[in-house]
């Protein structure tokens, strides 16, 4: 996921914002949950119905299979790009009242795919985190789910200055759509990707009324 440096430098030069990399600008909704300090401003927007994410995702849609969508945008008003550590953004969950709590690592889309494309489980082993460059194997119900999902997903970690990225990360919640208050989008590691100097982690508590998934 990490951006090569002729990416880095194209980024840097002409910045903008899409769904994954590089498409249309557009801003976050000013209603969505936010955290904005040193110049760059988080958003983000989950997808708790059923109904939303079959229209968003349409025979792909992660809820009908326990997993929930974050929508995660990233705007970045400073002069430098901004680098993000995607390994190490988790969804935290508080539950139950008891001091219940769960750190909730982001599912890469294959998963997702895999998940969706074989709801009662792949024939093949689980794996999680495919190594870059290894070959799947042929599954053709999958492979259309990723097709949906992929262009969809966060896949760029350098947030241009004057710029945005924006994409969905997913999270398995085994169809427990968390209360209102429950959920946070924790992001912490991210820096100056010039100078490596750290930013401030960014939090964002999840919008979910109702916390239905119909």
């Amino acid at each position: 996921m990490k951006a090569p440096l002729l990416l880095l430098a194209v980024l840097v030069l002409s910045g903008g914002m899409a769904y994954g990399q590089a498409a249309q600008p557009a801003e976050s909704a000013p209603d969505l949950p936010q955290d904005t300090h040193e110049g760059v401003t988080m958003s983000v927007d989950a997808y708790t119905h059923v109904a939303r994410g079959k229209a968003e995702f349409g025979k792909a849609n992660p809820l009908a299979v326990g997993i929930l969508p974050v929508d995660v945008f990233f705007k970045n008003d400073t002069d430098l790009p901004v680098k993000l550590d995607l390994g190490t953004i988790q969804l935290e969950v508080h539950s139950g009242g008891g001091g219940n709590h769960q750190d909730i690592d982001w599912l890469e889309p294959v998963e997702v795919a895999t998940a969706v494309a074989h709801p009662k489980g792949p024939s093949e082993p689980k794996m999680r985190r495919f190594p870059l460059g290894m070959s799947l194997p042929k599954d053709d119900k999958r492979d259309k789910m990723l097709e949906i999902l992929k262009p969809l997903a966060l896949n760029s970690d350098i947030i241009p200055p004057h710029g945005a990225i924006r994409g969905f990360l997913f999270f398995d919640v085994a169809g427990e759509i968390p209360a209102p208050g429950e959920a946070t989008l924790y992001v912490p590691d991210l820096t100056v990707a010039t100078s490596n100097k750290p930013l401030m982690f960014f939090e964002a508590a999840l919008q979910i009324p109702g916390a239905s998934q119909q």
